[in-house]
This record gives structure tokens, C-alpha cells and sequence, in this order.
């Protein structure tokens, strides 16, 4: 791991990192988070109760939101390198001893960086569109524990997460 923040300079100055020289590998990152709320809400979810109301489904709308985050993640972060992504997944599941809903992304990148900040990305909009779709029943959901669990590929190869 490394002992210095590489995207800020010797004299303090945020940089984007030259990737230039690195080798292009297979480069895999996995996160994860949840979004808590009423049991009354987690139903109403799973029920697809919310397609009467014309928003759509909600998991399903979260599940194409967090892709699409993924895709324009260079465009939020603004260190973060344009990818050409070859795969993201966004798995979104009820877990009724929250009450609320998992969700899990991963990227995929044949590269010379990796797709840590992708995931993460797509795991927080996945996330923050179930609050939006949401929050006209239940003003009390929250989102946490947004983090990554394992990344593969490049210099540093192989990292997960010790519970």
C-alpha cells in the first residue's frame, strides 16, 4: 500500500495521477452499501408497489442508475481517469433484518488503472436513487456503510476487505 496520497504533488497540489507507463491488466473492484428504512417501505418496494405511483420499479431504476454512475464516474470525481468499462453489475437485495436493501457493485476494466472509484460510484447512486424514489413514504431512510470489499489487478494486485 502506498505511504503517500498520490494525487497530491511535492509542493501540496491535487494532480491526476500519470498512468501512462503502467501495464494494461484485467482489474476487478467490488462495493457495497445499504439503504435502511421502515419495514412498511422495504414492503412496499419489494411489492413493486411503487410502479402505481408511475415512478417504475424501484430496484430496477436504482439497478440502471448505479450503471450509469459507474460509466460518468471521471465526470464526478475530478482526479478519477475515463474508463472504457467492459462490464459493471449492480445487484440491489432486500434484507428484512435491516429492514432495508443491499447493494452491491462490480466494475470491470482491461487497463492501466483500477475501477475502485467506479464501483464505489455506482454503489452511492444506486443507493441515493432509492432514497429519491422512496423518501415521499419514509423521510427517515439513511445510506451508509458504502465501501469497497475487493479489488483485483494492477501493481498492487490482489486486495479484500478482513472483516
Amino acid at each position: 500500500m502506498a505511504r503517500r496520497l498520490t494525487h497530491i504533488d511535492k509542493s501540496g497540489a491535487a494532480r491526476m495521477v500519470d498512468v501512462g507507463a503502467k501495464p494494461v491488466t484485467e482489474r476487478v473492484a467490488v462495493a457495497e452499501g445499504r439503504v435502511t428504512m421502515g419495514a412498511g417501505t422495504l414492503a412496499l418496494i419489494v411489492s413493486d408497489s411503487f410502479t402505481a405511483e408511475r415512478k417504475g420499479n424501484v430496484i430496477a431504476v436504482a439497478r440502471v442508475a448505479g450503471i450509469m454512475a459507474a460509466k460518468r464516474t471521471h465526470e464526478l470525481i475530478p482526479l478519477a481517469h475515463p474508463l472504457g468499462l467492459t462490464s459493471v453489475a449492480v445487484d440491489i437485495e432486500p434484507d428484512e433484518a435491516l429492514p432495508g436493501l443491499r447493494v452491491r457493485a462490480t466494475a470491470k476494466v482491461s487497463g492501466k488503472t483500477g475501477v475502485e472509484m467506479e464501483a464505489l460510484t455506482a454503489v452511492a447512486v444506486a443507493c441515493l436513487t432509492i432514497y429519491d424514489m422512496a423518501k415521499a413514504v419514509d423521510r427517515g431512510i439513511e445510506i451508509g456503510g458504502i465501501r469497497l470489499l475487493e479489488k483485483q489487478g494492477g501493481r498492487s494486485g490482489h486486495w479484500r476487505r478482513k472483516e
